[in-house]
């Protein structure tokens, strides 16, 4: 599917610009207005049964409520503020953080920073902010976080300097109990990639 552009819009529906942009408005906030439908926060309570009936997690990860990460997500931006939005990959972009339980729906999800952000910035500013909503969850509950973001509090990172990604498995090598660790930590983190893959395949537009 190929991305719409507004004048694309305006020969489809044969409308002006400004009436495309002024629905296209009511629409995003009619969206947004739904999120609370879609995007609750996890079961903290109970252990999800992805992790108590698999014994590569369980009972190690049995404190878990979910993974957390960030995308990027294309932005239209230009003149002199296209440069604090410019990702890794030199594409204009949002940095999304978003959290996901282990049915691959998403729990959380703070939009709003330019590409240029680091994801680490993005989760402090997601967790020092009240009104942002962060679902915190209960002493002995954690979420499971990538390399990028510190192994603090209700965050669960893997062992740094240590084989980690799921392609490094055949190379398992030294400290074995940390690699068979990290090896575990991803494949349950993985959860989030996966969602993201699912929504950005469902809306191409992102």
């Amino acid at each position: 599917m190929r991305r719409l552009r507004k004048r694309d819009a305006q020969e489809t529906w044969q409308r002006s610009g400004s009436t495309i942009s002024k629905y296209f408005g009511i629409v995003l906030e009619a969206i947004f207005n739904m999120s609370g439908e879609y995007i609750r926060p996890p079961d903290m309570n109970n252990v999800h049964h992805t992790i108590r009936y698999n014994n590569r997690f369980f009972p190690y990860f049995q404190g878990c409520v979910g993974a957390i990460d960030g995308t990027h997500v294309s932005a239209c931006v230009g003149g002199a503020r296209a440069d604090k939005f410019r990702g890794r990959k030199g594409d204009t972009t949002w940095n999304v953080l978003a959290a996901c339980d282990f049915d691959l729906k998403f729990t959380y999800m703070l939009s709003g920073w330019e590409g240029s952000a680091h994801d680490a910035r993005v989760l402090e500013h997601a967790i020092s902010e009240p009104q942002n909503g962060f679902p915190f969850p209960p002493p002995g509950k954690y979420y499971l976080v990538d390399s990028g973001y510190a192994n603090r509090g209700c965050f669960l990172a893997p062992y740094r300097g240590t084989n980690y990604h799921l392609r490094d498995r055949r190379r398992l090598g030294g400290d074995r109990k940390k690699e068979q660790f990290n090896y575990r930590h991803a494949s349950l983190r993985n959860a989030i990639e996966r969602t993201f893959g699912i929504w950005k395949r469902r809306f191409p537009i992102l």
